[in-house]
């Protein structure tokens, strides 16, 4: 089969012949229909032979969506042909953060070497996939797979971030999108669904602003110099009472503290890899700092709900996997405008 793998440090994914997988005891093989392409893929592919956690080729994609092929010995609550999505942080099932459905949280995956596909296991960039697990799998039920497919992730992950601040995103209340790009335009609409408080959101690329105010932001605004003092000036020089930093890069987590009010949260979403210092006087009094990661099976299952609902789509372009190298060289150039879908088979 095709699979798209990055095969050499420093250089550009390939698509390769590979042997068609078979699942084992226990595993499912999925017909990939969809696979999404994104940042986390790009940051892997950029780290040097001494810090890249993973062995090579790797074949890329995190986020997958197709159809049961096959079926391991002893598998059962499936049959061939069932539509599903892949929950992708795969843990133990057994550990304590396991057993609440958080295996983004998973206490004994590194330990075990258990790791999520297209990152460290095979991925969805391929014409095929096994799946570790049935329980790793949820139905789409009806949901276009091009459509879904990046819900998994890029869905998932701002709907992990924002559930945990719902509470302080009351009537009278503004969030802050910093980054409107693939998962920031999914937050803007998942905030519009989910609370009533004024969206704000911020990027440097006035079309990914164009695409905010197209899917519900109330107020887009240049990421710049000037920005922190206009959402001051927009909320009344109060702050935000929840930021979401769906970059994590020097400038974006500078401008999270400099917008946040008292009591807000700030959530670093993004994996650019900056710090954010928190002591008393650092920030405004009693302000949350979190570094969410993923989220779990029952959100994964709340996301693609809200989808179905028509509360939340995701602004998609689709290239064919001999196209896929170019989707990244595009993502790396931030002229996908919102996300890149693979479709493995045609």
């Amino acid at each position: 089969m095709k699979a798209l793998q990055y095969r050499t440090i420093g250089a550009a994914p390939e698509v390769v012949t590979v042997p068609d997988p078979e699942p084992g005891p226990g595993q499912v093989l999925l017909k990939v229909t969809a696979a999404g392409v994104c940042h986390s893929d790009v940051a892997v592919m950029s780290r040097p032979t001494d810090d890249l956690p993973y062995p090579l080729p790797l074949t890329l994609g995190h986020e997958g969506v197709g159809t049961v092929a096959a079926l391991g010995a002893g598998v059962t609550g499936l049959s061939e042909g069932d539509a599903v999505a892949v929950y992708g942080p795969w843990g133990c099932g057994t550990c304590a953060k396991c057993a609440e459905g958080k295996e983004n949280y998973c206490l004994r995956a590194t330990d075990l070497g258990i790791m999520p596909p297209g990152l460290g296991s095979p991925g969805s960039m391929a014409e095929y996939m096994i799946v570790d697990d049935p329980r790793h799998l949820v139905p789409l039920d009806g949901l276009d797979p091009v459509a879904a497919v990046p819900l998994t992730d890029a869905g998932l992950t701002p709907y992990h971030a924002i559930k945990r601040s719902l509470p302080k995103l009351a009537a009278g209340s503004t969030a802050v999108v910093i980054g409107a790009g693939g998962l920031g335009h999914v937050a803007v609409q998942l905030l519009r669904a989910m609370t009533p408080a004024r969206v704000i959101a911020l990027d440097v690329a006035e079309d990914k602003l164009e695409l905010a105010r197209a899917v519900g932001a109330h107020e887009a605004v240049l990421s710049d110099a000037a920005a922190a003092g206009t959402v001051r000036q927009l909320t009344g020089g109060n702050g935000a009472q929840a930021v979401f930093d769906f970059v994590g890069a020097e400038p974006t987590v500078r401008t999270a503290a400099a917008v946040a009010g008292v009591e807000a949260d700030i959530a670093i979403v993004g994996i650019g890899g900056a710090a954010l210092p928190v002591g008393f006087g650092l920030l405004p009094f009693e302000v949350s700092v979190t570094a969410p990661y993923w989220g779990t099976r029952a959100e994964l299952i709340e996301v693609l709900a809200l989808a179905r609902s028509g509360a939340v789509s995701v602004h998609t372009e689709t290239f064919s996997l001999d196209d896929a190298p170019v989707a990244y060289e595009r993502l790396h150039a931030g002229t996908v405008n919102g996300r890149a879908v693979i479709l493995p088979n045609g």
